[in-house]
């Protein structure tokens, strides 16, 4: 845990320093959600899955490609940059030559684990209308766990969507409701998704009392029975310890769970605040 919290950091803290003018949309105040999210994977893959399909806001996303999908630290810089790939590069996939800001772009890795266990972590690239990946994500999971060659019991099990929001987004945003409610529907069930709130208490620019009207950015999950977890992202262990217990509920009861990981801001919307 504290190694992960040592790369978590060092990468957020070498791009302050290396692009100070720069929007980067830091982690700072909820560092925890990158060591939360690898202990995740980690469970989901000893609970018998083989892919995870990310879909993520601005919030942490650098930090996200780097240190759990791995995109190479050289291309992340590059772009910071604004250098542009020669078409060697561009076929490899590693470089960016859509034209979009990086912090929309998305990858993926697969790594294999002690035990033979191989698991691919996708995030998809994403509008500037965040939350739109959510359908998209679950779509794609759909798609996989219907072409899955796994028996029916075990197609939900395999392929598991995660969905990262923001605290207001996750509570102001229609397609996030939209989305979820459709969890239990034969039609579009993916058989349970993952929500993270990374909740740094201010909305876009809001505090939370004047961006909606319940106590929790979490409340809208109480529509589908889906359970929540409360923990606060400055106890790592609580931390570790939350995000394996939504990836073990989610695997047995194929259901929607939520954690709703509740730090605090640091330096404002963006760095240039």
């Amino acid at each position: 845990m504290l190694d992960r919290f040592y790369w978590t950091d060092g990468f957020a803290n070498f791009c302050a320093n290396k692009f100070n003018t720069a929007k980067r949309f830091g982690i700072e105040g909820v560092q925890s959600f990158i060591p939360g999210m690898k202990a995740l994977i980690d469970e989901l893959s000893k609970q018998g899955a083989s892919k995870v399909i990310c879909g993520m806001p601005h919030r942490g996303r650098l930090n996200f490609l780097a240190n759990v999908v791995k995109k190479p630290l050289e291309t992340i810089f590059a772009e910071f940059q604004g250098k542009m790939p020669t078409k060697d590069q561009d076929l490899t996939g590693g470089f960016n030559s859509s034209g979009d800001v990086k912090y929309h772009l998305g990858t993926s890795y697969t790594t294999a684990y002690p035990n033979g266990n191989l698991m691919t972590v996708e995030i998809l690239a994403n509008p500037s209308h965040l939350e739109c990946i959510n359908p998209v994500v679950m779509g794609k999971t759909r798609a996989e766990q219907h072409y899955s060659e796994q028996s029916d019991s075990l197609k939900r099990n395999e392929v598991i969507p995660v969905l990262i929001h923001g605290d207001a987004a996750f509570s102001g945003q229609g397609v996030v409701y939209e989305s979820m409610q459709m969890q239990d529907l034969i039609n579009y069930s993916v058989g349970g998704t993952i929500h993270v709130i990374v909740n740094n208490q201010v909305g876009f620019t809001t505090v939370p009392k004047k961006g909606r009207s319940g106590p929790y950015a979490s409340d809208i999950a109480k529509a589908i029975d889906a359970p929540i977890f409360h923990v606060n992202a400055e106890s790592p262990e609580d931390v570790d310890f939350v995000f394996r217990e939504a990836a073990r509920y989610r695997q047995k009861f194929n259901h929607d769970v939520v954690i709703d990981l509740i730090g605090y801001r640091k330096m404002g919307h963006n760095e240039l605040d």
